[in-house]
């Protein structure tokens, strides 16, 4: 909230804000919100220099109204929808990953979330000549494992080692001061526009947000749930100002009452993605040999919830 002050705009002086403050107008929003001709007597002030005022002040400090139909063109325009590299969970995304948002995959542990991001990573380096920034917090990147997805789908040697060299940066996070850190150096380079000569970012990747949330919901948890708030206002507004589509991976619970299969980190995180996929195994707990998983539709904002895919993660 903007406090009156001498020089905030033409005619309003330090005379004109002591009578203000007086009769108990004391922010902008105070003073364009106030019947002026009330003010005017209250504070013996000149009924025209007020209005100049406000008029000033609602230019500086308004919204201009835009209506629906431009901001969809802006949305259009803005918006770009990038390939997963797999099929299956391109159907069930709507076409494919969408900048300007937040994806979480979420699983028990061994359900494929990191081969997932693996599998963006090398579609969005390598078919699309686009960069990838991999915050790995849980150790489980493996730079080898990418090279093959690489390989799958090229047999140039010379894009494989861009993709894998030049277009994916990995860096390893250790808990969520560092992923913020990262985050913050991310927006100063793209707020400069400090591109690579290859091409522009259009993937973050963040896995995993429960690892580096987790061990600050112990007995501070305030401060906790308000790290985790920054770190959500950071992953949503690094996607909608820079046309990024970020992904992280979160782990799962069970539901006291139902015993169904629902996110970690509770309430709170659950409006941060708006798009969740849950991916599970088709085998037992202990039987994950199989490279076939179920990936289902949690949520969206495009397609029904409840659809449900077959994902080949090897």
């Amino acid at each position: 909230m903007v406090v009156l002050r001498a020089g905030l705009c033409p005619g309003l002086t330090e005379d004109m804000i002591q009578l203000l403050r007086d009769n108990g107008i004391r922010t902008v929003v105070d003073f364009v919100s106030s019947d002026l001709e009330d003010v005017a007597q209250k504070c013996s002030l000149s009924y025209k220099a007020l209005v100049a005022v406000r008029r000033v002040l609602l230019a500086q400090f308004s919204a201009f109204p835009a209506n629906g139909a431009d901001l969809y063109e802006e949305l259009k325009s803005s918006t770009a929808i990038l390939p997963t590299g797999s099929p299956s969970l391109d159907q069930l995304l709507d076409s494919g990953l969408y900048t300007g948002e937040v994806m979480e995959l979420m699983g028990a542990p061994g359900t494929g979330k990191t081969q997932v991001c693996l599998g963006i990573a090398a579609s969005v380096s390598l078919g699309l000549k686009q960069h990838v920034l991999f915050l790995d917090s849980t150790g489980g990147f493996t730079a080898s494992r990418l090279y093959q997805m690489l390989q799958a789908q090229t047999e140039d040697e010379e894009e494989q080692a861009s993709s894998l060299d030049l277009r994916v940066q990995v860096q390893r996070v250790f808990n969520i001061y560092e992923v913020l850190r990262a985050l913050q150096e991310l927006r100063d380079h793209l707020s400069q526009q400090v591109l690579s000569s290859v091409g522009p970012l259009k993937v973050v990747v963040l896995d995993s947000v429960s690892a580096v949330i987790y061990p600050l919901l112990g007995g501070r948890q305030s401060e906790g749930l308000a790290l985790m708030m920054q770190l959500s206002r950071e992953l949503k507004t690094l996607a909608r100002e820079f046309s990024l589509a970020v992904v992280v991976t979160n782990q799962v619970t069970r539901d006291s009452s139902s015993g169904a299969l629902k996110p970690a980190l509770g309430r709170s995180w659950s409006f941060v993605p708006s798009t969740r996929v849950l991916l599970e195994s088709r085998e037992g707990p202990w039987e994950r040999s199989s490279t076939q998983r179920a990936a289902s539709l949690a949520k969206s904002p495009r397609q029904p919830t409840g659809i449900q895919v077959e994902l080949d993660i090897g």
